[in-house]
């Protein structure tokens, strides 16, 4: 088995759970949160819609410049369910079409010319499917603060059986 298939059943499976959390959340408390350092629940969903597209630059570009994101605005959970299946669909298809050796290619996080990380593609598709399942647990808290109920990530919760 090669690497873009193995994290082909993975990536299917965390997109699937990441996008019933997406869809919890209400558009008319975007800028809701649990505490002044924290992040507005908006903007925590726009980075859940937008991460699968960081895949998509992790197989096919060999950098991702911080310094040129557009940055966070507040937009209906509605055009992000839209952006993310978007992303989604562009990250699997990008999955699906590499080859092994694509994945040893080296790949930077840059703020301009501050190289923040570097490492083989691989890893860097590995870590954002972890990055992007830890901000969904976050997403989780969020909605239990907000007595939104929570749906089955791993297994049940209290709002959810299997």
């Amino acid at each position: 088995m090669t690497v873009p298939s193995s994290l082909l059943p993975e990536f299917d499976q965390e997109m699937k759970t990441t996008r019933r959390v997406l869809e919890r959340v209400p558009s008319e408390k975007a800028e809701w949160r649990p505490h002044p350092k924290s992040f507005p629940i908006g903007h925590l969903a726009q980075l859940l819609a937008s991460m699968p597209g960081w895949i998509t630059n992790a197989v096919r570009e060999t950098r991702l410049d911080l310094s040129k994101g557009a940055g966070y605005s507040f937009e209906k959970t509605e055009t992000l369910l839209d952006q993310f299946d978007k992303n989604v669909q562009s990250a699997r298809e990008a999955l699906a079409g590499a080859s092994e050796s694509d994945f040893t290619v080296q790949w930077s996080l840059t703020m301009g010319d501050r190289v923040l990380a570097s490492m083989p593609r691989g890893e860097v598709v590995r870590q954002t499917i972890s990055h992007l399942s830890h901000h969904r647990g976050q997403m989780t808290v969020y909605l239990r603060l907000l007595d939104i109920p929570v749906p089955c990530v791993y297994g049940p919760t209290a709002d959810e059986k299997w």
